[in-house]
Parts: structure tokens; sequence; C-alpha cells
């Protein structure tokens, strides 16, 4: 998309986002900020949430809240994180010939975390795709929770709020998203296209709710990539955009997944693409490389094919589509 995305332009605000559990939890949280646990299946809002939260807690929210998404900033190497614009001012070279990277990940968070609020009384620091976090990682960070408690506060957003040691679960308001309705999709949908001047049709907007099945940011973005392409979101309009662009999204989620370790969340996908969907075994197989010609490089790109190459030759005998295309996904993981 080459026009600004409309999940930035239509950021909602705190009495914006469609779910009303949701808006009630965090208003208590503007009044009286505490530590939280946000989670919820992907694409529900979490991280929209969290910035509609800041904009009503901070007069200055773009110095105040501070994003670092978990996946990037814990899978960093040492010369990554040293030589990052947002970390580098106080990691010295001292620091950063002597230090570990374990050493550097905890100095950056006590750094982040002992920073003075532009405005207010304290900062607000989201950790988002926390379900990535090392269980070593999540002891500094509990460490750095309890120093600086008065100053800064945290905000955890994951899918799998399991995954967090019960030291970090104790110190943590939960705040459950859960993936907004077709209903409520299809409100925040309206008001977008509305405000955007885009012709639509009620079943229009509301295909597309329903083919996002409860991912508020694929129906945002599906109905951008509908207005773009067709000049309208109607049913035609949006049936004739989505039914190509689909199963892409379909397979980075599966890839996404596979990566992450997540191989029941994965073959679910997988078990949608053959039988839902009716695809060949070939034709994921083919999908699949063509998502992750854009995804990886080199040498992983090279053992993928490699890993495909047997895979297609034992579609090509007869055996199960779904066992070998699972077992792709379980060598993706590891």
């Amino acid at each position: 998309m080459d026009e600004p995305l409309w999940i930035d332009e239509h950021a909602p605000s705190l009495a914006d986002l469609p779910q009303e559990s949701v808006r009630d939890r965090l208003r208590d949280a503007v009044d009286e900020p505490v530590n939280l646990v946000v989670y919820g299946p992907p694409g529900a809002g979490k991280t929209a949430a969290v910035r509609a939260l800041a904009e009503a807690a901070h007069e200055d929210p773009d110095n105040d809240l501070v994003e670092l998404n978990v996946a990037d900033f814990f899978g960093m190497t040492k010369k990554e994180i040293s030589e990052d614009p947002r970390f580098a001012p106080f990691i010295d070279s001292k620091r950063r010939r002597n230090s570990s990277k374990a050493d550097l990940v905890n100095h950056v968070l006590k750094e982040t975390a002992s920073y003075s609020p532009v405005s207010g009384g304290y900062n607000t620091i989201l950790l988002d795709n926390a379900e990535a976090i090392r269980e070593d990682f999540q002891q500094a960070l509990r460490r750095v929770m309890e120093r600086h408690h008065e100053a800064t506060q945290f905000v955890i957003a994951t899918r799998q709020p399991s995954k967090l040691i019960p030291p970090i679960q104790s110190r943590c308001f939960p705040v459950s998203v859960r993936a907004p309705t077709v209903g409520e999709t299809t409100s925040v949908l309206e008001d977008i296209v509305e405000a955007e001047g885009v012709d639509y049709d009620a079943d229009g907007v509301e295909f597309v709710a329903g083919y996002a099945d409860g991912d508020l940011r694929e129906a945002v973005l599906s109905a951008q990539t509908t207005a773009e392409q067709e000049g309208e979101v109607t049913t035609n309009a949006a049936y004739e955009t989505l039914q190509d662009v689909g199963s892409d999204d379909a397979v980075e989620s599966m890839l996404d997944d596979a990566e992450a370790g997540d191989f029941t969340d994965a073959r679910s996908t997988l078990d949608d693409l053959l039988v839902d969907e009716g695809m060949s075994g070939g034709e994921v197989l083919d999908d699949l490389l063509s998502v992750a010609r854009s995804r990886y490089s080199g040498d992983e790109l090279a053992e993928l094919y490699a890993m495909a190459g047997d895979v297609e030759f034992d579609l090509a005998q007869g055996n199960s589509d779904r066992v070998q295309l699972g077992r792709l996904l379980a060598e993706l993981g590891r």
C-alpha cells in the first residue's frame, strides 16, 4: 500500500475501542496507573488499546510511552542492541565491549525504566509480543519492575499470558482483550470508510468484517486494500480483492505460529487451508514459498527450499498433505 495505513491514520481513542470491557478496565488504569498484562488473540487490538490508554493518561504520550517489540528486541544480537539509535546513547564503548547480551538487555531495561517522564508523574513502557521473552530475561524484568514501580508503569501485551513467570503475573492487573464481534468490527469499518470518503454498502463492510474473523487489524487493512484496488467497499469489490490475498494472510499467520513454536495453531491454519478452502498440498506449498521469498533470505531461504523439495517429492508419491506440510512447519519451528 502506498497510502498511509488506515490502522495508523484511524487509531482509536479509549472511547472508540470496540470492546466495552476493555474500555472500562483501561479507564480505571488512567486514574490509578498499575502494571498490566493485556492479553488476547492476534489482531484483537491489544497494542491499539495500550496506545489509547497512553493518549488518555499522558499529556505527552509520544515521549512518555516507550514501545519495545519483544520479538525484535530480545531477538537482537549484542551488536544490534549497541547500535540501535534508541539504546546507543546510554551504552558506552566500555559497556559494549565488556558486557554480554544479557547484561545489555538488563541495562537497557533499567535505563529505559529510570527515565524521568516528560509530562506527568510516570512513564508507560509497553512490552509487545511478550510471549517471546526468555525466562532469564523475565527474571531481569521482574527486578526492574520492582525497582522502578513508582515512576514507571509496565504494560505487557501477549497472546499467551501463561508463558509469563508467576512473579510477573502477580505484579500485573490482567486485561483480557477478546476478539471483536462481526458487528463491532463492522461499526469500526463504517466509521473509517466514511471518514475516508470511500463509497461502500453495508453488506460489503460486513463481508470484510466476517472475512477477518475477529482480527480487527486484518479487517481494517482488508478494507483499505479493497478501497485502493476497487475504489469502493462493496460485496463484489471485497470478494474480488480478498480472494486473491486471503491465502497469503493465512500462510503468514501459519508461519508466525510455526516460528514461535505454536504448532497447534499453525496446524489449525493448515487444516483451514486444506479443508475449508479446499486447497491441495501443492497449492499450499506454492503459497508458502511465495510468502517465504519476502520473509527469508540467504541460507534460511535455501534451507527452506531444500525442505520444500523433500515435501514436494513426498506429496507426489501420494503421502498425506497434512502430515508432510505439518512436518515442514515443525522443522521451521526448530
